[in-house]
């Protein structure tokens, strides 16, 4: 028996959104369509310059937890903001839709941690983050109690950068497998793959049993060229990987068994901010519902495009009200 579908543990930060244009990204010095860190002074530089924004709880591994919950999965979320404003608001907006969220608080005077996305005209988002608190989560974050008590742990790759979350990623990984549970891990961003290749790869291979990259991570992990050459890889290093080819869908494989799925139809692209992070959700919803694989890839397919539609990393309708057709046809 399981108390929770999910329990992700990542990074809490809140999401600082805004519209510029292409050359205002490359003033900001960010690399498009990637995650920067960057210090206190150079994420206040860039916001002081940012036009009107809003401002959203966000975190990709707790985007994540959101989109379960707004399915109408048990979804729980480890991870570490301040006793600060941001904090507050960060604890009552998951709390408010059902993600159990019960990390303390740090108080040594640290911020919560902000994620500054820059959208432009095409709706490609890049960001610079400011971890904050987040960069506080180490081992004694992980709840050997929520970990054991939920059928998927779920971990974000971004975590990587940080020597106290890697510390906390192999304990969460280690008390899932001890409980007989499943782990997953999304790898997060292709320079995220391209510092930590070696240790992702053997990560992979020896912890993970649900792998979420897109094509350009996944090509990364393995050095390789196509597509096509990285899913021969990686069909023997986990037992599921799911993998996103932006337009053109999806590809999800375990063993022999493979399913091509086309994207989502979306009327309008506004913001490509969390599209990972909800294909992960509609994935996890409908694996640990025992659902077939090729029906979890649709479900992933329809929360990314829902949380593309506007601004902003987490679901505005509910994914279980957008799901009703598809699982009960």
């Amino acid at each position: 028996m399981t108390r929770f579908d999910v329990v992700s543990l990542g990074n809490a930060l809140v999401d600082v959104l805004a519209y510029e244009d292409d050359d205002f990204v490359v003033r900001a010095g960010v690399e498009r369509g990637t995650m920067m860190m960057v210090d206190a002074a150079h994420s206040d530089a860039i916001y002081a310059e940012m036009g009107p924004a809003r401002e959203v709880s966000g975190g990709s591994a707790a985007n994540t937890a959101a989109g379960i919950a707004s399915f109408g999965g048990r979804s729980a979320f480890l991870g570490r903001v301040a006793d600060d404003t941001f904090g507050k608001v960060f604890t009552h907006d998951l709390r408010s839709i059902g993600v159990h969220f019960e990390s303390l608080p740090a108080n040594d005077g640290v911020p919560t941690g902000r994620c500054l996305v820059i959208v432009t005209p095409d709706a490609e988002r890049s960001m610079c983050t400011h971890l904050g608190a987040a960069n506080r989560l180490g081992p004694e974050i992980v709840d050997e109690a929520v970990v054991a008590g939920a059928a998927v742990t779920y971990l974000e790759g971004y975590l990587w950068d940080q020597p106290q979350a890697k510390d906390a990623i192999r304990r969460a990984a280690e008390l899932a497998h001890r409980a007989d549970r499943r782990v997953a891990l999304t790898l997060s961003d292709p320079f995220c793959v391209e510092r930590h290749r070696a240790e992702f790869r053997a990560l992979v291979e020896s912890d993970i049993d649900i792998l979420f990259a897109n094509e350009e991570e996944i090509t990364g992990l393995y050095e390789v060229d196509t597509f096509d050459e990285a899913l021969q890889h990686v069909v023997g290093h986990c037992e599921v990987a799911a993998l996103t080819r932006g337009a053109h869908g999806s590809v999800v494989v375990r063993g022999e068994e493979v399913h091509v799925i086309d994207a989502h139809p979306v009327p309008h692209v506004a913001d490509t901010t969390g599209a990972g992070d909800l294909f992960a959700a509609g994935f996890l919803y409908g694996f640990t519902h025992e659902l077939p694989l090729g029906t979890c890839g649709r479900l992933a397919s329809l929360a990314a495009a829902e949380v593309i539609s506007h601004l902003g990393a987490r679901p505005e309708q509910s994914l279980a009200d957008l799901a009703r057709p598809l699982l009960e046809g």
